[in-house]
Formats: C-alpha cells, sequence, structure tokens
C-alpha cells in the first residue's frame, strides 16, 4: 500500500508542478491554462527536458523557430534555442505560439483543433485537410486529418484538456 501511495504521490507533484507557470504563461497571452496543460501533458508529460525526433524541446516540444519567433516578437535579444529547457521560458514561448496558431483559425466553430493539428503536424498539412465543410466545422475537420498520428494528438489533447478544465474550474484558477 505505502508503495502505490508513493507512486500516487509523484504522480500528482509530476502532473501538477507547473501549474503556476502554465497559469501565468495562459493568463499572459490569454489561452485557456486547460488546453496549455494539455498541450504539455502530450508533449512531454510533464517533462521539462524533454527532446523530440525533429529537435523540439521542452515541456512544449518547441522547434526552433517557432522559439525563435517568440523571442524576435518579444525582443529577446539573448536568446538561445537552449533556454527552452527552462520551464518558464518554454512554457512562455509555446503559449505565444499556441495563441497566435488559436488567432489564425478563430473564424472557425472550435479553433482549438485547428491549432493543435498545426503545432503538430505544419500549417502546410491544415491547408490540405481543411477543404469544405472542414474550413469552418472542426468536427469534419478532425476526421478529415490526412495523418493518423496527428489526428490521434488532436483528439487526445481534446480530452484530457476537457478533464482539465474541470479540474481549473474546481480550485478557482
Amino acid at each position: 500500500v505505502a508503495g502505490i501511495i508513493g507512486c500516487w504521490r509523484y504522480y500528482e507533484w509530476r502532473e501538477h508542478r507547473f501549474d503556476a507557470i502554465i497559469l501565468s504563461a495562459a493568463e499572459r497571452y490569454g489561452v485557456e491554462p486547460a488546453l496549455v496543460k494539455a498541450v504539455v501533458w502530450r508533449e512531454s508529460w510533464f517533462n521539462p527536458r524533454a527532446r523530440g525526433r525533429a529537435g523540439e524541446i521542452g515541456l512544449m516540444q518547441l522547434q526552433e523557430i517557432a522559439a525563435q519567433e517568440w523571442a524576435d516578437a518579444g525582443h529577446v535579444t539573448t536568446f538561445a534555442h537552449d533556454h527552452c529547457f527552462e520551464p518558464g521560458t518554454n512554457t512562455l514561448a509555446g503559449v505565444w505560439y499556441l495563441h497566435k496558431l488559436l488567432l489564425r483559425y478563430a473564424r472557425t466553430d472550435n479553433p482549438a483543433p485547428y491549432a493543435l493539428a498545426d503545432y503538430n503536424a505544419g500549417r502546410s498539412n491544415i491547408l490540405k485537410w481543411n477543404s469544405g465543410a472542414a474550413a469552418t466545422n472542426s468536427s469534419v475537420f478532425i476526421e478529415q486529418i490526412g495523418f493518423p498520428g496527428t489526428k490521434n494528438y488532436v483528439k487526445s489533447v481534446l480530452k484530457r484538456y476537457e478533464r482539465y478544465r474541470t479540474i481549473f474550474r474546481s480550485d478557482g484558477s
């Protein structure tokens, strides 16, 4: 029993240790903290030292070009991609980028699936999948996603987002 309790405490700690950083970045850029946390969960499982196969790093698995866009927009002159291993920097840059993507799809019924697919697979692929009804109907869009991995990514982040929405609401955040 002690081992189970210890394991549970570790998972609780791991899942909530960056909540203050997530809340701060989400507030700064006007993105729901539950969505940010769901992306962090899916991208790195809350591991600030995570590395992706395509050079992505940190909690939100930022590629160098996206992180540099954030640094340029914020006039961060001493920025280096390795700074994204620091959870605060990574989350600020990642939320800024996610906010940019959400704005890109603001004319749809629900920008989140489009932004998440863009975050995962890139804009050029979104342009292939959002034709016809999928251009404004997020449910149709999700079904038209042409990469099974990206479709799974979007669905899993949205499911976790719904879970985190109840958590953030219940604690007053």
